[in-house]
């Protein structure tokens, strides 16, 4: 019966003591600080706990396996898809706003379609120069 008990007041003693300061007082606070690289941790006051911790990458996918490149259909979602394939069907039927020669209103998306085009290519620059330094 003595076995158990001393088996379980030798296990939670050192347990006791981690949460202590160096004064033997509970801590008051305890602060989580996210460094970046290069970063010191600061020196908490008497009744404080500092945890540091790096934030190597800020994303779950390590900056070598991340791909920016369009989606393959087969991994897109259905609304995507639904979306799509009603894109093809107004082209297709040469509705309006879809630049398309088939149709009596297929004509007017050819200019709402080049502004697309140029407004997408701006935002690809941006983003080019962005990451360039």
């Amino acid at each position: 019966m003595l076995r158990p008990l001393l088996f379980v007041a030798l296990l939670t003693a050192p347990a006791m003591g981690i949460a202590q300061t160096a004064t033997g007082e509970t801590p008051q606070r305890i602060r989580s600080v996210t460094l970046t690289p290069g970063q010191a941790c600061p020196k908490g006051a008497a009744d404080e706990i500092v945890v540091c911790s790096t934030l190597d990458q800020p994303y779950r996918i390590p900056k070598s396996l991340r791909n920016d490149g369009p989606i393959a259909a087969k991994n897109q979602s259905w609304v995507n898809r639904a979306a799509a394939m009603d894109q093809t069907s107004r082209v297709a039927g040469g509705l309006p706003d879809t630049c398309s020669p088939i149709g009596s209103s297929g004509q007017t998306g050819c200019a709402l379609q080049a502004n697309q085009e140029w407004a997408a290519e701006q935002r690809a620059k941006r983003a080019a120069a962005a990451v360039t330094p």
